[in-house]
């Protein structure tokens, strides 16, 4: 990284809006920065590409493939797919790499890069800072002459998704008779979602299952689950299912149309591999912003929750280290060991295995969780803003960090995806928990007014 260069890899991959922060000429910047990393280590690297339905994909796509080709690298073009989709397909075909354009469950006017590994996971922080540190010492890329790219047919790239991803299962059970609404938030799971769904037998409803880039997550998907919810109660439905833009993570709602984030689908899951005595070691991993609840619930089953900081990278690290079977994030991203990231159809398939397997309804199996209240408040904040060397604030999170008790926790996290300062608070006492974050808000408002005004 050079001195004084803005960060740019937040907490998964680059994004900006499209055309503005995240230009074609910074994608082809990083797909030049990423091959020739790459090329360090693979004589003849071939990288996976991939994007969601987002308008801005096309040309930032062809710009990523500009700079791969710069740095003689060749491309195995997959065109719209899930990430957890190509991050399998790269195993699959044996790739050095994947590029995903895509800004997950952002709204149509961003997008984002992602950059994978051989192994489909995230790259780690001295590969980014590497890259970082090309793409300001590098020039403009410079158009290849011919660049190297094969396009993989539509029906192979999502067959063999298909097929590596039921290859996974321990014990497949049939979703005969089950009833399952899916939101596809118009994205990258439009057409792979419902497919997976019925390949395992259930009855699916599809919402927004169209590749409608132009309306990708406005109004549905995983941050807006109302729709589904209605849905779900209105045709008698055993699940719903809200993806994100590209299906890396998910929400879900039971039969009484109630919203169940990832800290119930971890515990459903985690009950259902104890009951089969796959929850070895019995570790669920979660980050800081899981709820105290989860911990509760999960000790009544003589599991332990350990916590990471937020990031599925660093969830699936901590799985690595301990040996965990499951773990994953409040916000939806779910990762399962045999398949090692996070991906919302399998997570999907999964939760539908265990309503099954236990003859009991989603919202039963949810039961254990008595959730402590907690409220996420989020605060726009423009660059410069150092809230973490403000003393009135660090004051003011020690204090009512004291005063919520020890079932109780503040956190305080810029977003890795936008533009906001994320405040968290969970406590028993719900007015004592409004109270921290009106509080804390307060502080950071003025603090921020202030900095612009300057």
């Amino acid at each position: 990284m050079i001195f004084g260069a803005p960060k740019l890899f937040g907490t998964d991959g680059v994004r900006g809006l499209a055309g503005s922060e995240l230009t074609p000429e910074l994608v082809g910047s990083l797909g030049l920065a990423f091959g020739t990393v790459l090329s360090e280590t693979h004589p003849d690297p071939v990288v996976l590409l991939g994007r969601d339905t987002r308008v801005s994909g096309p040309e930032l796509a062809r710009q990523a493939v500009e700079g791969l080709a710069v740095a003689g690298v060749r491309v195995l073009d997959c065109g719209i797919i899930t990430t957890p989709g190509l991050c399998l397909l790269t195993r699959e075909q044996g790739g050095a790499g994947a590029v995903m354009i895509s800004a997950s469950h952002n709204a149509p006017q961003f997008n984002g890069i992602k950059l994978m590994d051989a192994a489909g996971d995230k790259l780690r922080d001295d590969v980014q800072a590497r890259i970082e540190q090309l793409v300001y010492q590098q020039r403009d890329v410079s158009p290849a002459i011919c660049p190297d790219i094969t396009s993989l047919p539509d029906s192979y790239a999502q067959k063999t998704y298909l097929d590596v991803l039921f290859a996974h299962f321990h014990q497949p059970v049939s979703l005969d008779g089950m009833k399952v609404v899916l939101d596809c938030a118009w994205g990258a799971a439009w057409e792979l979602g419902p497919a997976a769904l019925r390949r395992a037998g259930a009855d699916v409803i599809a919402l927004h299952a169209e590749p409608r880039g132009e309306q990708i997550n406005l109004d549905c998907g995983s941050l807006h689950p109302q729709t589904l919810a209605s849905h779900v109660v209105a045709v008698n439905a055993d699940l719903g299912v809200a993806f994100d833009g590209d299906a890396d993570r998910a929400m879900f709602v039971d039969e009484q149309g109630q919203v169940r984030d990832g800290d119930f689908a971890k515990y459903v899951l985690a009950e259902d591999l104890h009951r089969q005595d796959l929850l070895d070691p019995p570790v669920v991993v979660g980050t800081v912003m899981s709820n105290p609840g989860l911990a509760l619930a999960l000790g009544r089953i003589g599991a332990r929750l350990v916590r990471t900081p937020v990031g599925d990278r660093h969830v699936v690290a901590e799985m690595k280290r301990c040996g965990a079977a499951l773990g994953g994030e409040q916000s939806g991203h779910i990762v399962l060991s045999e398949l090692g990231i996070g991906d919302a159809i399998y997570t999907a398939l999964r939760i539908c295995e265990a309503i099954k397997r236990s003859g009991r309804t989603f919202a039963d199996l949810c039961t254990p969780i008595a959730k402590v209240p907690q409220i996420l408040h989020n605060i726009p904040v423009k660059p410069g803003y150092d809230w973490e060397s403000s003393t009135a604030l660090a004051e003011a999170v020690k204090m009512w960090t004291a005063r919520l008790g020890e079932s109780g926790y503040v956190l305080i996290r810029p977003s890795g995806t936008e533009p906001l300062l994320r405040i968290t608070v969970a406590a028993d006492d719900a007015d004592l928990t409004d109270q921290a974050v009106t509080a804390l808000a307060s502080i950071i408002e003025k603090e921020a007014r202030g900095h612009t005004d300057e």
